[in-house]
This record gives structure tokens, C-alpha cells and sequence, in this order.
């Protein structure tokens, strides 16, 4: 019978001591005050967004989805983010053990022999067997603000992971644009190029001929040679830009395959962006800084509740004994609390607090930099997106008047109506205005993919 109450004790304290340990002191969480604006486009107040759609579904070139799909399975950056979400649970996972108790067994023997004076030689050995019980009780909700703030950090990361994959997923998308321009551009300098040495094989002739002066020769050949040099500087900016695509896929540097440009892109007359609101839940950056927010409000929480005194509770059951036959034979129970009350630090409490609300207050500023942000880049890659037909369409026309220009400038020179340095502007003038035309057919997929971007698709 008193076994039986000694085990009640120690089952019951522990218990009544939970029941009192329900007060959680400090300041809840609330959500930072922003004030919107009213829409994100003034020519669509939809609620549908293209930040819904996959990835998969925007971007159709199967050659590109299986790149972006090597990069979020292989890229450093994003195994590192998986190995930081892993760590942060495990983090979460002791704090959240924190607020129960920690059972421990204790076996112990010694073997001892003692001789006081010479001549009286005695055994003092002691053999115990203990099972032991630490608690330390919530009284005003420490550990559960820790626990508050390693589940913000889990979460935090857990949002970092999705922005990562979102800019990655943005980023193969640009530089796989920009390659296939750069090898359109290489295709155009080399044609201008073929067309220089027809230029210059013309020039020898009516120069040999008596048709026209040296000078006229001289500078075609000049102008072969300004145009011959566009090509190396292509072939490494080509290169350097595979390497940046094999670097972001985890790979050393390789060929990538890619498709050709296409003539034109294709974009809709109107296209979802939805509503600011929906902003802040889409894009994982703004729930990271968040997050972040939540977890320096916790941190205050704990040194708030730092102040206060701390109640811990040890239980202790079992039999301990100078000889082993006789160990269980002599039961042993302990039964304790501890209260540690903080009294004279020289102000480290109170200054840690002060602390703690100043990194809550950079918290609460840096999540509303980055809504700004947010909204900036959105509202950005709309204006490129309503102007980048326009561009693309100035450039069309600006190309196909300067080949009609360059075609009648051949004839004439041909026939000596014009002097060598008016063809020699109609072909600069074309070439120019075919790379013009390339970089806006680049910049329309670019604009895409900004967009995109912006409004927080690519992580689903």
C-alpha cells in the first residue's frame, strides 16, 4: 500500500502541476497593417492569375520543361534548401519534447573498500536501480513560445524552398531564352558576314575595273573584318551561357540542347494577373518574411517570459542498496521542485527584451520591404508585358524597311547611282535592326517569364 501511494505521488504531482501551467503570457501575433492598392492592372480585376498555372503549362517547349525539371531535381542550391527544411523539423521536433516530461533510467554500482586507522578494513559498496522523471513545468508559456518560433522557422523554410524553386524555375527559363537568341544572333552575324565578302569580292572588281577609288575597296574590307570579329565575342557569350545553364542543372559544363527561335511569340490580348491580396498568399517570399515575423514575435515571448520563475519537478522511483540480493529489497522514492527565480542580472533580462522587440520591429519592417517589393516587380513586368508587342512590332517594321532599303542600295551601287559608303549604311542599318528584331522576340518570351515570376507561379 505505501508503494502504491508513493507511485501515486509521483503520477499526480506532475499532472496538477500541467493543469496550472496553461498561462501563456506575451503578445499574440498579429499580421502587419498594409494598406493594398485597390487592383493590379487596370485592365483586369479577374481573380484568376496566371501564378495558378504550372510551370509545365507555360512553358510548352519539352526541351525547356525537361531542363527545369533536371535543375529542381539537381541544383546545389535546392538540395540545400531540402537539407535545411530537414534540420528545422528536427529542431521543431525538440522543442515541441520540451514541453513534456524526460524519463530517464538510472543503473549504478560501485565496489568500494575503506580503511580508517590501518586494520579495520570494510566493504561500502552500493548498488542502485532508479528511474527518474524531469519536468519542467510551462508556467507562463516559455516553452511553448519556443516551440512558437521553431515551427515560424520549419514553416520559414519550408517557404524559402518554394521562393528557391520559383526563381529557379524563372531563371533556367531566361537563360535558355537568351541562348537560343545569342545562336538566332550568331546565325545573323554569319550571313552578314558571307554577305561582306560578296561586298568586298564586288568592290576588288569595280576597283580593279577602274570603277570606283580605293578607298571605296578598302573600307569593305574594313567593314568584313569590324563584322568577322562579332563572332568570336558570340561564340563566348554562347558558351559562358551553357555554362550558366549546366551550373543551375548541377552539371559540369556541357552542350545544351535547345530548339531555334521562333519568328514571333504569340501573346494573349489579355492576360489574369488577379488581385493584390492574392499577392501576399501566392508568392512564398512574402510568407518567408513572414514567417520570419512570427518567429522574432515568439523570441520576444521567450524573453518576456525569461522573467519569471521557473518551476521544475523531479520524480524519482526505484532501490538502491549495499548488497546486491538485497537491492530490491529497499525501496526508494524521491520526490522534488525546483523554483529558480531570476533576481539580480545587472538588467540582462530587461535588456535582452529590448532586444528581442527591436529584431520583432526589423522583422516586421524587412516583410513589408518585401511586400513592396513584390508589388514593384509585379507592376514592372505588367508595363513590360503591355509594351512588348509594341516594341516587338516597331522592330518588324524598322526590319523589313531596312531590307527593302538595302535591296535597292545594292542595285543602285551596282549600277553606280550610289557610292560605296550609302551601302555600306543600308547594311549596317539591316544588320542592326535584324539583332533589334531577335532581342525583341527574346524579350517577348523574357517578359513571359518575368511576369510569371511576379505574380509567385512556378513553386505548385
Amino acid at each position: 500500500m505505501k508503494l502504491k501511494n508513493q507511485l501515486y505521488k509521483i503520477l499526480v504531482i506532475p499532472v496538477a502541476a500541467l493543469l496550472m501551467g496553461g498561462c501563456k503570457i506575451g503578445r499574440q501575433y498579429t499580421r502587419p497593417q498594409i494598406d493594398l492598392p485597390s487592383t493590379l492592372d487596370s485592365t483586369s480585376v479577374d481573380t484568376v492569375s496566371i501564378g495558378d498555372y504550372p510551370w509545365e503549362q507555360l512553358y510548352t517547349d519539352t526541351i525547356l520543361q525537361q531542363l527545369i525539371q533536371k535543375t529542381l531535381d539537381n541544383n546545389k542550391d535546392m538540395l540545400i534548401a531540402a537539407a535545411k527544411v530537414k534540420e528545422l523539423a528536427a529542431m521543431k521536433r525538440i522543442d515541441y519534447a520540451n514541453l513534456f516530461p524526460q524519463v530517464g533510467l538510472k543503473l549504478y554500482a560501485e565496489q568500494e573498500g575503506e580503511d580508517h586507522g590501518g586494520g579495520h578494513y570494510k566493504a561500502n559498496d552500493q548498488y542502485d536501480i532508479k528511474l527518474g522523471v524531469t519536468w519542467e513545468i510551462d508556467l507562463w508559456g516559455n516553452l511553448r513560445w519556443a516551440k512558437d518560433k521553431s515551427m515560424a522557422e520549419f514553416v520559414g523554410s519550408i517557404e524559402n524552398q518554394r521562393a528557391l524553386k520559383m526563381s529557379l524555375v524563372a531563371q533556367v527559363a531566361q537563360s535558355y531564352f537568351e541562348l537560343v537568341a545569342l545562336d538566332n544572333e550568331l546565325s545573323i552575324v554569319k550571313k552578314t558576314v558571307d554577305a561582306r565578302r560578296e561586298s568586298l569580292h564586288l568592290a576588288r572588281i569595280r576597283y580593279e575595273g577602274g570603277l570606283t577609288s580605293e578607298t571605296a575597296f578598302r573600307q569593305a574590307q574594313v567593314e568584313l573584318a569590324r563584322t568577322a570579329t562579332l563572332v568570336p565575342d558570340l561564340e563566348k557569350k554562347i558558351t559562358l551561357k551553357q555554362n550558366e545553364i549546366a551550373f543551375l542543372a548541377g552539371e559540369y559544363p556541357n552542350e545544351i540542347k535547345r530548339t531555334i527561335l521562333p519568328e514571333d511569340v504569340v501573346h494573349s490580348t489579355s492576360l489574369p494577373v488577379g488581385l493584390p491580396s492574392s499577392l501576399l498568399e501566392r508568392r512564398p517570399d512574402i510568407r518567408q518574411a513572414e514567417q520570419a515575423v512570427i518567429a522574432a514575435n515568439a523570441a520576444v515571448g521567450i524573453a518576456y517570459t525569461n522573467m519569471f520563475p521557473k518551476l521544475t519537478l523531479t520524480a524519482s522511483h526505484g532501490s538502491e542498496n549495499k548488497e546486491l540480493p538485497n537491492l530490491f529489497k529497499s525501496p526508494h522514492y524521491l520526490l522534488a521542485g525546483t523554483i529558480l527565480q531570476p533576481i539580480f542580472a545587472m538588467g540582462k533580462n530587461r535588456a535582452m527584451l529590448k532586444a528581442k522587440k527591436a529584431a520583432c520591429e526589423q522583422a516586421a519592417y524587412a516583410y513589408e520591404k518585401v511586400v513592396l517589393n513584390a508589388f514593384k516587380d509585379a507592376y514592372n513586368a505588367i508595363a513590360e508585358y503591355n509594351k512588348v508587342k509594341e516594341i516587338y512590332e516597331t522592330r518588324l517594321r524598322l526590319e523589313q524597311s531596312s531590307k527593302i532599303t538595302l535591296d535597292l542600295a545594292q542595285l543602285q551601287y551596282i549600277n553606280g547611282v550610289i557610292g560605296y559608303m550609302d551601302l555600306l549604311d543600308a547594311q549596317r542599318g539591316y544588320l542592326d535592326a535584324q539583332i533589334g528584331l531577335s532581342n525583341a522576340v527574346r524579350d517577348k518570351q523574357i517578359t513571359m517569364v518575368n511576369l510569371y515570376k511576379a505574380l509567385g507561379g512556378g513553386w505548385q
